[in-house]
């Protein structure tokens, strides 16, 4: 009893310390961002650059876009039954990097196998590669943001410095804490928006090489058509 009644004045004294008008709390995240200076300006279009990029990719990248597995099975199937001239046709009624890449093959149809294989695989070079071309942006954010970040907090710190020089702020360390506080904001910043552009690039990069993958399969089955078609004749 006699220790809880002693300990009752140190709880006493946290609570008013916590409570005592020099005693600030965290800034709220739009002070942050002001503190970090005219840096945090490029690194708001960088975040700005990354959205935009991201949000295009995402949706020019998906099934509707590319050509669906089903689009895929369609055009084997017309090949089997119809041969490929009608699968050609049913190719040019649609608008897809998988629709141009599987035309390829069949306005090749009665070329030798390598000619055909040639032929496919640079119209699906070139498909990815324009698909490829808009994450090239989401790499830039990644290496520019953490760039700025880092040239934001260096020059933070030199005016940190530079401050306590000129005011003659030695033995007070809260002048230096100030100015590294707010210097190391815009390296935060940076970090904030090179981490998730990366993970988009990434993410976005792995529904590319699905595409490819899937594309080639369905080439390989049409392929299959061709090829009997060509030895049945």
């Amino acid at each position: 009893m006699h220790s809880t009644i002693a300990f009752l004045p140190v709880l006493q004294a946290d609570s008013a310390a916590a409570t005592a008008p020099g005693v600030t709390s965290m800034e709220s995240l739009f002070d942050l961002l002001l503190s970090g200076g005219p840096l945090m300006i490029p690194i708001g279009l960088c975040s700005i650059v990354a959205l935009a990029y991201s949000t295009e990719r995402w949706i020019r990248l998906r099934p509707t876009y590319l050509g669906t597995t089903k689009f895929g099975r369609s055009i084997v199937a017309t090949v089997q039954d119809k041969g490929p001239d009608a699968a050609l046709d049913l190719c040019e009624t649609r608008r897809w990097p998988l629709a141009r890449i599987l035309a390829a093959g069949l306005k090749r149809a009665n070329a030798p196998f390598l000619d055909r294989e040639k032929a496919v695989e640079d119209a699906a070079s070139s498909e990815v590669r324009r698909l490829a071309s808009n994450l090239r942006p989401l790499l830039l954010v990644w290496l520019i943001a953490p760039l700025l970040g880092l040239l934001g907090t260096v020059w933070g710190m030199i005016e940190a410095f530079s401050e306590i020089a000129l005011s003659e702020g030695l033995g007070r360390p809260e002048l230096l804490a100030s100015g590294i506080y707010q210097a190391l904001s815009t390296t935060a910043a940076g970090l904030a928006v090179a981490i998730p552009a990366i993970v988009a690039h990434h993410y976005l990069k792995g529904r590319i090489e699905n595409f490819a993958r899937r594309t080639e399969e369905l080439y390989r089955e049409v392929d299959d058509q061709l090829s009997r078609a060509s030895a049945a004749a």
